[in-house]
């Protein structure tokens, strides 16, 4: 990854494409050093290397991560069987492939990531409404999830040294001793990882996806055993009728929602992609392929629980925790450490990286403000957020809310009205008659369909009285947002598509 680019007031460059009716004709643009800098030009075609299997590894990190093993194990909980069970994650999968490919064909084709996606629908200067949303939500679970990944560290260290346990009872700002070493240590191990840039990334994501993998996949063999090859297909009274299909329902809603700020910002990943059919393939055994695994995994291990003694576990380290061998109990703990900190990395650092970037181009690049949202996310004290209902509920969820209407306005933006057509130079143009200029830089029309779509996510997420449709906020959220931007915007506009390989930059600059 390359410093800032040293930038004139203003960089001058031919906007020609080959295809487009503008070739050889536009006059030179200007970027302008507010909006642009070599992290957040596009990446050239030529030398891209996120290619399917790297995108398989990212989602195989994601997808078996502590979080959704929670959330499917839940399910069990409730009520739901094996095959319901399977059939909600089948649901939520679904849902997931086709939101994901829409997002990253977009961040292919244009090779700019999400806060310079952005632009399209929102404007040069309106799109930090949603990239300082997307930001917001990941520093903050950059923090909690490192401070989760920390506990893990905690337990595999007093489980090989029992007598490191003594530093874990005094407090400093809430954490003990040992809780501050180990999560100073996830914490700097992350910031060397983002220091060598986009392409360690892939890197360390194609590490850890088999790692995972094979360690729940190893679990859920052993626990098929311990319960003498026989599982529990589902709680002694399962559901029925209309609760059993409304909580099936729901858990897809909630998966594809578990997935909204990486649905947004999957364009940071898919940039570095050389074409459609690498995106549509590595999802394709990344997200459905992966997902029915996981389904599988956790329908075994809850039901094998189950079977043993009657009881429901939350989390797939309970199982590590009461392995009687020290030496698996590790293995465990490194596998699970290992995977946390892939998918904190992909989800929380990434995408704040780039829009603090975004916010200051000309003094600050990938790796300086990856350095600035992490020390943000330690100066707020991540395990007092953790441990506050109100925060949690309110706060996240109440940001979470506010995704989907923001992918509505952006995919009908760019799939339904412009029909994909994209001035990729002009995205780095502060010229008032550029194609992203609206008014003052800002899109008054995508914001006069968020907001209100944005309330009603809220109110429906939050209320207690609309509990039973509030699995489906992000949906309803996206499908209103998108249909109030359709209503009003422009229809007789004609939208050209340029190129962005005349400002291009190459994958290892990143």
């Amino acid at each position: 990854m390359s410093t800032s680019l040293d930038l004139a007031p203003e960089l001058s460059v031919a906007s020609t494409h080959p295809a487009s009716p503008l070739a050889g004709s536009q006059p030179e643009l200007a970027l302008s050093p507010r909006l642009h800098n070599r992290d957040l030009a596009p990446t050239r075609i030529e030398g891209r290397r996120w290619g399917g299997y790297s995108i398989f590894a990212l989602w195989t990190n994601d997808v078996h991560n502590i979080a959704n093993y929670s959330f499917a194990m839940g399910l069990f909980a409730l009520g739901l069987g094996g095959w319901q069970i399977l059939l909600s994650l089948a649901i939520g999968a679904a849902l997931v492939y086709f939101f994901m490919n829409l997002s990253g064909y977009m961040g292919q084709k244009t090779g700019v990531p999400f806060p310079v996606i952005s632009r399209i629908a929102f404007g040069i200067h309106g799109a930090q409404i949603p990239a300082l949303i997307r930001a917001v939500i990941a520093i903050a679970w950059f923090g909690i999830q490192t401070y989760l990944a920390s506990v893990v560290l905690r337990v595999l260290l007093t489980a090989v040294w029992p007598q490191m346990a003594a530093y874990d009872h005094d407090s400093i700002l809430g954490l003990s001793s040992l809780g501050w070493v180990c999560f100073v240590s996830i914490w700097l191990v992350q910031l060397v990882i983002l220091a060598y840039g986009m392409e360690m990334v892939r890197r360390y994501e194609a590490f850890a996806g088999p790692v995972i993998l094979l360690t729940v996949a190893a679990l859920a063999v052993f626990m098929y055993f311990k319960a003498d090859a026989r599982i529990a297909w589902s709680v002694a009274e399962p559901l029925t009728g209309y609760e059993m299909w409304r909580n099936i329902f729901a858990g897809g809603a909630l998966w594809l929602a578990i997935y909204g700020t990486l649905v947004l910002n999957f364009c940071d990943f898919a940039r570095s992609s050389p074409c459609r059919k690498t995106i549509r393939v590595g999802n394709f055994w990344g997200l459905p392929v992966n997902i029915l695994v996981f389904a599988m995994i956790t329908v075994v291990l809850c039901g094998a629980q189950f079977q043993i003694n009657g009881q429901i576990i939350d989390s797939p380290t309970q199982i590590v925790a009461a392995i009687p061998s020290t030496a698996f109990l590790v293995l465990g703990c490194l596998a699970f450490l290992i995977v946390t900190v892939a998918v904190n990395i992909m989800a929380n650092f990434v995408a704040p990286a780039f829009v603090l970037s975004n916010l200051a181009p000309r003094h600050l690049n990938f790796r300086r403000a990856g350095l600035i949202s992490a020390t943000l996310a330690v100066l707020i004290l991540p395990w007092n957020l953790y441990n506050s209902p109100l925060v949690i509920v309110y706060f996240l969820s109440g940001l979470g809310a506010l995704l989907g209407p923001l992918y509505g306005v952006i995919m009908s933006d760019y799939w339904l009205l412009r029909k994909g057509c994209i001035n990729v130079p002009q995205l780095y143009s502060e010229d008032p008659a550029g194609a992203y200029h609206y008014t003052k830089g800002i899109n008054l029309r995508a914001v006069a369909a968020f907001v209100p779509a944005a309330l009603l996510a809220i109110v429906l997420a939050l209320v207690p009285n609309f509990h039973g449709i509030a699995p489906f906020s992000w949906l309803i959220g996206a499908g209103i947002a998108a249909a109030l931007y359709l209503l009003i915007a422009p229809r007789k506009c004609h939208y050209h598509d340029v190129s962005g390989e005349c400002i291009a930059v190459d994958h290892s600059s990143h």
